[in-house]
């Protein structure tokens, strides 16, 4: 149970963060992420959801920021859009693979592991191969599209003057020029005074610097996650009772004049006072948006694996795929073959339930194991747009407000070297600097 109450603590924390207040913590991220220069909105759009999927969860992440690239790409008349989606959905991943919370198969890696791993202890693993398959799949990006993220560049070493050397081709003067004259002429953006911090934000502030504190200092993440939404929970239920100005339900004439409300009498002719205004509850606004269709699919998905697991058919397919490897599956050059199986079903079956599988084969693994198991299973969600529900969830919220661009056939020729790229520079980093023990301490194996 413990994935499913650190899934519904992180939805929680990440929804009331991003409705408590317009103009709040994050609106202040998504006005971050305009930029006039093509590249550099596409890099602030990297680096922002690779930040956002370490502290919270990728799928969170996606979901509130896949319509708010869309919406950049049209106000700019972006001619390709894919990739500044394929940017969020990549570094989605990449940065999930980060911390313990970053999405459901570490979550779930961490409940199962016999051996006890720590928040810190993940994350100071996993730090340099994700800097490692950030940086590949960032120069990737910029190479792979860079006709559309450089307008007018002749090529790479053009490219590199621009970004290092502040050099502009005409097309890119053209798209600045426009960009400011928008601005100028933009009916709503005519002065008004920038808003600075307001309180609420600042409190957003603490909470999630507090959260990330309980994280790191060892508390339990579910307990620290559930929390901290609920504190958020009580303080936009505050804010919209005290603070928040009341729906205004006055009618008006033709001519503008307020209508008085009508009165109404009892059967005596007594007249009916009005019952006093409901107060509107948590259930009926943002507690809406919780995805309880994700939690049910992932208690169905656990009871559907953990049934196939007794067949006992998973454990005989890893070890006669793993053949010799399968007593030392982290080790060189074992930890290659065993990376590209989780990769292959990873894209086949889910990243998930294959984490489940490998629980029920390798019930004693030692936290060496999983680490290398998070972050295959993590990067390999990269291979295909079906690898991950990261990357549905863009593809279908893009397709949701009429941006059909990212799909299965243009998602493979970046994706693919990118993902291998990733996968096995940063199983190499991780075979070579790694923290956690290659025994387990339960078992009294280590010396």
């Amino acid at each position: 149970m413990e994935p499913l109450f650190l899934l519904f603590g992180l939805m929680l924390t990440t929804i009331y963060l991003e409705k408590m207040e317009r103009g709040g913590l994050f609106d202040k991220l998504r006005d971050s992420l305009d930029d006039p220069i093509s590249w550099k909105r596409a890099l602030k759009i990297m680096v922002l959801s690779t930040i956002g999927s370490a502290a919270v969860m990728n799928d969170s992440v996606v979901l509130i920021f896949s319509g708010v690239v869309v919406d950049l790409c049209v106000r700019h008349k972006v001619a390709n859009s894919l990739p500044y989606l394929l940017s969020l959905s990549s570094t989605a991943n990449i940065g999930s693979a980060l911390t313990m919370t970053g999405n459901p198969q570490n979550i779930l890696i961490v409940s199962l592991a016999y051996d006890d791993i720590g928040w810190v202890e993940f994350a100071s693993n996993m730090v340099l191969p994700v800097f490692v398959a950030s940086i590949i799949n960032t120069v990737m990006m910029l190479t792979y599209y860079g006709s559309e993220l450089f307008p007018g560049s002749s090529g790479f070493a053009e490219n590199i003057g621009i970004m290092f050397a502040g050099n502009r081709t005409p097309e890119m003067l053209a798209q600045e020029h426009a960009y400011h004259a928008r601005q100028v002429s933009s009916p709503d953006k005519i002065q008004i005074e920038p808003q600075g911090w307001s309180m609420w934000s600042k409190m957003q502030i603490v909470v999630v610097t507090m959260f990330l504190i309980c994280f790191a200092a060892g508390f339990d993440v579910c307990v620290v996650s559930i929390v901290a939404g609920c504190v958020l929970m009580v303080m936009a239920a505050y804010k919209r009772q005290h603070y928040d100005p009341r729906p205004d339900d006055t009618q008006y004439d033709a001519e503008g004049n307020p209508i008085p409300p009508k009165k109404t009498y009892d059967m005596d002719g007594n007249e009916i006072e009005q019952e006093e205004e409901e107060l509107i509850t948590e259930s009926e606004t943002t507690l809406t948006e919780v995805d309880y269709g994700l939690l049910m699919l992932f208690i169905g998905q656990f009871m559907l694996i953990g049934s196939f697991n007794d067949t006992g058919v998973p454990q005989q397919f890893f070890f006669a795929t793993m053949g010799t490897c399968a007593d030392d599956m982290t080790s060189v050059p074992c930890v290659y073959w065993f990376v590209a199986i989780i990769t292959i079903l990873s894209n086949v079956a889910s990243n998930v339930p294959v984490v489940q599988m490998l629980a029920a084969t390798f019930p004693y693994a030692n936290p060496y194991d999983w680490m290398q198991v998070a972050f295959s299973a993590t990067i390999a969600g990269n291979l295909t747009m079906l690898g991950s529900a990261a990357n549905m969830i863009v593809a279908f919220q893009a397709a949701k407000v009429g941006d059909r661009s990212f799909t299965s056939e243009r998602h493979a020729p970046f994706g693919v070297p990118s993902t291998i790229l990733c996968l096995y520079a940063g199983t190499f980093v991780l075979t070579v600097v790694h923290f956690s023990a290659e025994c387990s301490e339960k078992l009294g194996d280590c010396d």
